[in-house]
């Protein structure tokens, strides 16, 4: 999972842009903050020990799967805007609501606002 282009090349334009390298580096933090909620909700969910060793494996990884098909600069299959929105949505925020899960609420309602922020910025910057 990475917010930025197609390798080095792409470094270059990054240069005399620095919101927009500096907003990258933050979606790609925000992305790896997802998927650590993700398992970090699977592995507390109360039930047996192999449910949450399972749900906390499974979903970050279902995740990572559907980043890469989908979100990622390089992915598999391409989509409209609409359809990677779609996907970042049900990722970036699939990892606020396990943190509200996990019984953080004050947390979550941060990431969220700050995921919404840092997706609305990177697509206008992406468009420009």
């Amino acid at each position: 999972m990475t917010a930025s282009g197609d390798g080095p090349n792409d470094l270059a334009g990054l240069r005399g842009r620095p919101w927009f390298a500096a907003n990258e580096v933050l979606a790609f933090l925000l992305e790896v903050i997802a998927v650590g909620s993700l398992a970090w909700w699977g592995f507390t969910v109360p039930g047996s020990p192999a449910a949450s060793v399972a749900l906390g494996i499974s979903a970050p990884l279902v995740a990572v799967v559907l980043w890469g098909l989908f979100a990622a600069p390089r992915a598999r299959f391409t989509l409209p805007l609409a359809g990677v929105l779609a996907v970042k949505t049900v990722v970036l925020g699939g990892g606020a609501a396990a943190v509200y899960g996990a019984g953080h609420p004050t947390a979550a309602a941060v990431l969220a606002v700050v995921l919404v922020a840092n997706t609305g910025c990177a697509e206008f910057f992406r468009r420009r």
